[in-house]
């Protein structure tokens, strides 16, 4: 659905993306990572046809972005961070406009609306002034717009941001059936968000590629040769596991996170993620020390993005 190969940008002598690559396809909710200034809006921009790449190439469902631009527009829906809203029109005025503007069929429009109106959940405000919306509405308004013409490429830059965490659950539940019947791209800063809602992740920054993987897959080559193993312990015995623990090879540190009465948490580090776990369970068991639980802890993807991020800004520096 998205192709993007080799896309470069200049700003006269700056140089604002370098050689970005990535797909997509329907059915996929990709987010589009990356600190201020990293080339993410600017990629973006040029995948809604804002400008042209000065180098490189963009094809949506088969369009290019250059060569064929009316055709692939009509294949985006674009929700900016700042949905463009008429707050004196109503919700249903809005997007008859909107429908016109996309050239929707008059025989489909009625359709279409009632769809996008009952998949963003915005029934009981069809007929109330924009202007007078909750944000979160106002969002939902915003997407119902972008997805009107049912477009093979959503894009979404910070759909959640300014929502509560009810509409934030609410907009991730909407995004994931929207990806059912188009391919979505998701920028937003909202790490944890993303963590749950995208299927795969591109981390941009300095106008390159830095990741692209799945969620998984990148707190899992991104944990930087170390594994972080969480034990629990009874109290009375947190000061024998934790000599026990020390002496185990590739043990890099064992700190107390918390505990009650009872019992004591122990965080282990490891240079042996693979194989700390078994060599935890089986010191325990030669000292004689009760384990209620032993649970390998992986990188958070923002713990990923920053990890990065210090990558990239070290290399730069060099």
């Amino acid at each position: 659905m998205l192709d993007v190969r080799d896309v470069h940008k200049w700003y006269g002598s700056v140089h604002a993306v370098r050689g970005v690559s990535f797909a997509a396809r329907r059915g996929e909710v990709v987010g589009l990572l990356g600190p201020n200034g990293a080339g993410k809006s600017t990629t973006i921009r040029m995948i809604t046809g804002v400008f042209p790449p000065s180098r490189g190439a963009i094809d949506v469902d088969g369009h290019s972005t250059v060569d064929e631009p009316e055709a692939a527009r009509r294949a985006i829906g674009y929700l900016p961070e700042s949905a463009p809203l008429y707050p004196e029109m109503s919700v249903d005025g809005y997007l008859a406009f909107r429908a016109s503007l996309f050239e929707v069929p008059s025989g489909d429009r009625k359709r279409l609306i009632e769809r996008a109106i009952e998949r963003v959940a915005i029934g009981p405000m069809r007929a109330r002034r924009i202007g007078t919306l909750s944000k979160g509405y106002r969002q939902r308004v915003g997407l119902a717009a972008a997805m009107l013409h049912e477009p093979g490429l959503l894009i979404l830059d910070e759909p959640a941001n300014g929502l509560d965490p009810a509409q934030i659950r609410q907009m991730r539940e909407t995004i994931r059936s929207l990806a059912q019947n188009a391919c979505v791209l998701l920028s937003s800063h909202i790490l944890g968000e993303v963590e749950l809602t995208c299927d795969r992740v591109v981390i941009i920054a300095n106008g390159t590629i830095l990741a692209d993987g799945t969620p998984a897959d990148l707190r899992e080559k991104h944990a930087a040769g170390r594994g972080r193993v969480v034990v629990e312990v009874g109290r009375a015995d947190a000061a024998n596991a934790e000599v026990a623990l020390r002496a185990i090879p590739g043990v890099a540190g064992v700190q107390t996170a918390a505990g009650d009465a009872e019992w004591v948490t122990l965080v282990v580090e490891s240079t042996d993620p693979a194989g700390i776990r078994a060599a935890i369970g089986q010191a325990l068991v030669r000292a004689a020390i009760p384990c209620r639980s032993l649970q390998a802890e992986a990188p958070s993807l923002e713990q990923v993005f920053t990890k990065l991020l210090e990558q990239s800004r070290t290399e730069a520096a060099a």
